[in-house]
């Protein structure tokens, strides 16, 4: 196993699973069952993030021609739920936390099984024609999703019930060593791989950045037209917007063991921390208002 392969394979998944240990601790029961008090608006975050951004994602890559493997790396993207990140972003924001955390933790456990399918379609597409024939195997891909998502937050969240000090205590701690970590890492990663990533840019680069502005612009245009308020407004933009790039980026390494599609992965991600940013910017600077 060469560097690349072992920093795919290996360091990439267990970075993904400290930062989902991290949120793990950072969730309660309630953050589950919220669902029973905004409905509308975990409905609306949901289908934004679990049915159009599929769509969404799928029609530009078919809009931008893209090649096969960037087309799959696209939907590899367009599967994931939002994740840590999106909570943070939200956090910064002043909107809605708790929403934006439920919304990440249901459509994470959804995820498990949307991903799979619609990936299996998505390679057999954009794969019909050419000479890419990477299969998914969709129960392998549940348990590894499950072994890097569900089971480090079950463990996170244990150990907050359980261990309620600890846990409070070390959120800041977990954040910022999981980002540290994912943060080297990925650029390991993309560092071993260099001479592909100029290529992938100038193929993923545009079509990554519509992507991410279209799908902030759903999230916050329909929480407007179900008239729900600025906070749960912009916790569905962000969350609409801001996807788990690190699960992305173990889906196309270290389950299709294919680096290059995982470029757009890495495209998206820094055009969504501009945008992120952009917004924390200009919404973090306004007064905090109770929202009923």
């Amino acid at each position: 196993m060469n560097v690349a392969e072992l920093l795919s394979k290996v360091f990439l998944p267990l970075s993904l699973a400290i930062i989902m240990l991290g949120m793990g601790m950072t969730l309660i029961p309630d953050d589950f069952t919220r669902i029973i008090k905004y409905p509308k608006a975990i409905l609306i975050g949901l289908t934004n993030q679990l049915i159009f951004l599929p769509i969404i994602g799928f029609s530009l890559a078919i809009a931008f021609n893209l090649n096969p493997v960037m087309a799959v790396g696209l939907m590899i993207l367009a599967t994931c739920p939002g994740g840590p990140t999106s909570n943070l972003i939200t956090q910064v924001c002043k909107g809605n936390i708790a929403l934006s955390v439920t919304l990440t933790a249901i459509a994470s456990i959804i995820s498990i099984l949307t991903i799979p399918f619609i990936l299996s379609y998505a390679l057999e597409y954009f794969g019909s024609n050419t000479d890419v024939t990477i299969k998914l195997p969709i129960i392998d891909t549940i348990i590894q999703i499950m072994g890097i998502t569900v089971i480090p937050i079950s463990i996170g969240m244990f150990i907050r019930k359980h261990k309620t000090n600890f846990a409070n205590r070390m959120e800041k701690p977990m954040r910022t060593a999981s980002t540290v970590i994912f943060i080297l890492v990925f650029i390991a990663v993309l560092a071993a791989n260099a001479d592909k990533l100029v290529d992938g840019m100038k193929a993923a680069g545009l079509v990554t950045l519509v992507l991410n502005i279209v799908t902030m612009g759903l999230g916050y245009l329909t929480a407007k037209l179900f008239k729900l308020n600025l906070k749960n407004a912009i916790s569905i933009t962000v969350e609409s917007g801001i996807q788990n790039g690190t699960l992305g980026f173990v889906i196309a390494t270290s389950i299709l063991n294919n680096v290059e599609m995982g470029i757009p992965i890495g495209a998206y991600s820094i055009w969504m921390f501009i945008t992120g940013g952009i917004l924390m910017w200009q919404l973090g600077k306004r007064p905090e208002v109770d929202s009923k």
